[in-house]
């Protein structure tokens, strides 16, 4: 004996019939969705970009250089043929940042690149003060951040940040940016 689902239901009869209606000229759906490959194609534009960031990261900044800065208490560092009052300016907040970089969560490696771009970017749209911040955490990039700016031709200044810009856990840096004819005059 076949049982009646129909009678348990909480919906009438009348309600399924009127819904078999409805869909009576319903058909199945064929599935063509397309799968992806897991990793897109990168252009060989931004490859080559990449490449070159890394290169130019590579360049400047080593591990195996350890400049004369001391990196435990307050950062200080003014580029030879540079005026020290820079480092004091920058200590005083004189100079306001125009780009701030934040390497929160960051391996060195990955900071390198960034610096290097944090650098190309402030020479490109000419901006001449910056702020990285670092972090205090377990003080592996507030120890090589400092270390690796020293080692960049561009950098004329490095000072702690100020606390409105970080305090301890960020420094401020000043770019060498190219004269101009109308800044000569």
């Amino acid at each position: 004996m076949k049982k009646d689902t129909h009678s348990n239901s909480p919906i009438s009869n009348d309600d399924i019939d009127l819904f078999r209606q409805s869909i009576s000229g319903a058909r199945v759906i064929k599935q063509d969705t397309h799968r992806f490959a897991n990793k897109p194609k990168v252009s060989q534009a931004k490859q080559f970009a990449q490449q070159k960031k890394q290169q130019q990261s590579e360049f400047f900044f080593s591990d195996e250089y350890v400049p004369d800065i001391d990196t435990n208490g307050t950062v200080n560092y003014v580029q030879t043929g540079h005026d020290r009052f820079l480092a004091k300016q920058l200590r005083r907040g004189d100079f306001i940042p125009e780009l701030t970089l934040d390497l929160h969560g960051l391996n060195k490696e990955i900071a390198k690149d960034e610096l290097a771009g944090l650098i190309h970017e402030c020479k490109k749209k000419h901006y001449y003060c910056a702020c990285v911040v670092h972090g205090i955490g377990g003080h592996i990039l507030r120890h090589k951040v400092p270390q690796y700016l020293v080692q960049h031709p561009d950098v004329i200044a490095i000072h702690q940040a100020p606390l409105e810009y970080g305090g301890k856990g960020a420094v401020l840096i000043l770019i060498n940016l190219p004269q101009s004819d109308e800044f000569r005059r």
